[in-house]
């Protein structure tokens, strides 16, 4: 039973609506990753402005006006210092406690999504989330680096259902023929979510009130209470506990979805799992990709403070630049790959491959090559705005490959390759605080971007060898039995146990 053959399966009319509840759910959930990616890379952001750059640069022989003198870059201000004397060693540590919470988050909410639901979880944990932002300032101020983090730790608990509850939402909500676009048009919120929040952010730090960087904090923290709220009210668990759909849109969506409308969700095949190659395929793929991701989300803004030598503002504005170019690719190609899939030209492992190898060995190589670039800060900035907008790729590669193996556990199977991932990628910031201790030189920083561009390119080719766009024989459903329920005309429907617990819930 393959994935190409799950997209022929319904002969359900499409419906035609100008915006139908499955547009307005991938909106919303949309939204919602860009609110928790803002959450996530203010912080990168706030800490060039909290610092005291002068306390980190003392003993160091003022090595930034020798490697990059500010020639022809006289117009670009002098930073004030920040107001609290933190090590980089101290500053990873700070940027990494987000990750902590984050991570011990995802496989539990993944359990409890499948067996509760997704919706409330997403909602009340981002709205956690947004409320703990308000307290960002007072922690620091009043706790330094233990109050900053235990305060940032709380907010990666409430961020932890934001991805596998996500991927749950989506398996119950998108036809197999729209999974690309609509899976690429969701995760693409954390690109749009950085894009906003980076230059935002440096803007804020600037010229923003209470000193400056705590305003980003109260301000997002506002952005993240409405959206959290809007999504508990407007949003619901799956198309059957939605009360005013189209019942044309509800039947289509039901019956395109196998093991959705029909089919009982049987307990998850954990030992077939943990044998399944494929699996281990997304697994290291999703490691990989994040090592590399959030070691440029969370280092690129101080290696363009350090080495390159931007201002604050500048700095926000710029940095953002990589991601407005992954958001972008990361459509296009979401089209590309639909089309190779629908064309019959490729199957979906192939698709899948292409896709994803772009995804991988773009930003590796171009990691390799901004390493080797010195203090050209144009051409530095072109490569890694190239390769992390290559990195876009992803998104229809592994990110979305859950759907095609496991449809119905895809939610729980995100939740272990994302818990394993933010493991490898909460890694990133230590490892580069470490390696630049002391001395923040280009070579130093070399060894970091050296770093991260072999394991993209190492994980990549584990899931070029493995991977799989197959569905996997043990989430086959017409081994499963099927739930019997009267309709409203005393025919007897089949149900499947989850949409009955479902409609009774909300």
């Amino acid at each position: 039973m393959t994935a190409s053959k799950e997209i022929k399966c319904t002969d359900v009319e499409k419906p035609k609506s100008k915006f139908p509840a499955r547009y307005f759910v991938t909106f919303m959930l949309f939204m919602g990753m860009a609110n928790a990616y803002v959450m996530r890379t203010n912080m990168s952001v706030a800490i060039v402005a909290m610092t005291n750059q002068t306390y980190v640069k003392q003993g160091h022989e003022d090595i930034f006006d020798d490697e990059c003198p500010n020639t022809n870059y006289t117009d670009l201000p002098k930073e004030a210092d920040g107001e609290f004397k933190w090590t980089s060693s101290q500053q990873g540590y700070v940027l990494s406690s987000f990750f902590y919470g984050y991570v011990i988050t995802q496989i539990p909410f993944g359990i409890l999504a499948k067996k509760y639901g997704a919706m409330k979880f997403l909602g009340w944990g981002m709205l956690l989330n947004s409320v703990f932002a308000f307290l960002v300032p007072l922690g620091a101020r009043e706790g330094g680096i233990i109050g900053l983090s235990v305060i940032r730790f709380i907010q990666g608990l409430g961020e932890g259902p934001i991805v596998p509850c996500t991927h749950a939402m989506l398996a119950k909500w998108i036809p197999p023929n729209e999974r690309s676009r609509m899976g690429a048009a969701v995760y693409a919120g954390a690109q749009f979510g950085t894009i906003v929040s980076m230059p935002l952010s440096g803007l804020l730090a600037e010229y923003g009130f209470d000193g400056g960087w705590p305003s980003i904090f109260y301000v997002f923290g506002i952005i993240g209470t409405v959206w959290s709220i809007a999504f508990l009210i407007f949003c619901y668990e799956d198309p059957n506990s939605h009360p005013t759909i189209d019942e044309k849109e509800r039947k289509y969506i039901n019956h395109s979805l196998w093991g959705t409308s029909d089919i009982k969700i049987p307990p998850v095949p954990w030992k077939s799992i943990m044998k399944s190659l494929p699996f281990y395929a997304i697994l290291l793929a999703h490691m990989g990709h994040n090592y590399g991701y959030e070691t440029l989300m969370t280092e690129l803004p101080t290696y363009m403070n350090q080495v390159l030598r931007f201002s604050l503002k500048a700095n926000g504005i710029l940095s953002a630049l990589p991601y407005l170019a992954m958001w972008l690719f990361s459509m296009f190609i979401s089209f590309i790959a639909d089309w190779m899939i629908s064309s019959s030209r490729f199957t979906h492992t192939t698709t899948r491959k292409i896709i994803n190898s772009i995804g991988q060995y773009g930003p590796g190589i171009a990691l390799i090559a901004a390493s080797y670039t010195g203090c050209d800060r144009v051409l530095t900035l072109a490569i890694l705005t190239i390769g992390v907008g290559l990195n876009g790729g992803i998104y229809s590669g592994f990110k979305i490959n859950h759907l095609d193996i496991t449809p119905r556990f895809a939610g729980i199977l995100m939740a272990i390759t994302n818990c394993s991932a933010n493991l490898a990628g909460l890694l990133a910031p230590i490892a580069a605080g470490n390696i630049i201790e002391g001395k923040p030189t280009i070579a130093q920083w070399q060894i970091v971007f050296f770093i991260a561009a072999f394991i993209y390119i190492g994980c990549g080719t584990f899931y070029n060898i493995f991977a799989s766009g197959e569905r996997q024989p043990w989430d086959n459903p017409e081994n499963d039995d099927i739930v019997q329920s009267p309709s409203a005309n005393g025919h007897q429907n089949s149900v499947p146990i989850t949409n009955i617990v479902t409609e009774s819930r909300h």
